[in-house]
């Protein structure tokens, strides 16, 4: 998720330097070639998260469930609502993916024009959904800081007078 915010904070510096005040840019094929690397980017970024995500999610799900409500930030179901949603949505166009590349000719491989365009397209459809986890996967983090500043609801914590008995018999 931090190398997605470096991706997507470098894309906005990009962006900026290259295009006009209402947001077109200078040179539309060099524009297009940079978004495209930075889908290609944000992709990869994401990869070694995709498969512990719907874990992630389930699990701060269930840490939220059990934080005291004077912990909780509002905005937290929301975000979680919209990375289980950005997740379905990548495992749809994953799934997509593979019946795309499957279809395509024996002589498409990386590197060829048919391959990459099919690639680059992909990855164009998933960049929304990637951006969605870029931005809003800093709440599983801020979840998970919250449950383990938490009071155990099972481990009390004792007395003064009770610590310092036990610490006397020592």
């Amino acid at each position: 998720m931090r190398d997605s915010k470096k991706i997507l904070d470098a894309w906005d510096a990009y962006s900026d330097e290259h295009t006009d005040l209402d947001g077109w840019p200078y040179d539309d094929h060099a524009y297009g070639m940079r978004a495209s690397q930075r889908d290609a980017d944000t992709s990869e970024a994401f990869e070694p998260l995709r498969y512990g995500a719907r874990h992630l999610l389930a699990t701060a799900e269930t840490q939220l469930a059990q934080l005291p409500e004077n912990t909780v930030q509002s905005r937290w179901v929301y975000q979680l609502g919209v990375l289980r949603d950005a997740l379905d949505r990548l495992d749809e166009l994953h799934e997509q993916w593979l019946v795309t590349r499957d279809a395509l000719p024996a002589t498409a491989k990386p590197g060829t024009a048919e391959f990459d365009d099919a690639l680059a397209e992909h990855h164009a459809e998933s960049w929304s959904y990637l951006d969605d986890w870029a931005t809003h996967g800093k709440a599983l983090r801020e979840i998970n800081t919250a449950a383990r500043k938490a009071h155990s609801p099972l481990a009390s914590i004792p007395a003064p007078s009770a610590v310092r008995r036990i610490a006397a018999r020592k």
